[in-house]
């Protein structure tokens, strides 16, 4: 899973779209570049997320920065917006 954009889908941050740059056997650590960067990611239950699957390309987390985070989940939505 690491590497891969998701949904939260429960918590406070329901709807919101992370990077998951880690994984352990129940738990994933995700980031979205603004509150939740790289070295303070969010620990969230694998149950409580979504993998967003469509036009979904792996990125290798070892060179990401948090503001590539922040500009890939900015242009995500704007596409989501724009198809709706």
């Amino acid at each position: 899973m690491t590497g891969f954009w998701a949904y939260s889908l429960a918590g406070h941050d329901k709807g919101e779209v992370y990077l998951i740059i880690k994984e352990t056997k129940d738990f994933v650590y995700v980031a979205d570049g603004v509150v939740r960067t790289l070295d303070r990611p969010k620990k969230k239950n694998k149950r409580h997320i979504q993998i967003i699957k469509k036009g979904n390309p792996r990125i290798d987390i070892s060179s990401v920065t948090n503001e590539e985070i922040k500009h890939f989940i900015k242009l995500y939505l704007k596409d989501i917006k724009e198809v709706k």
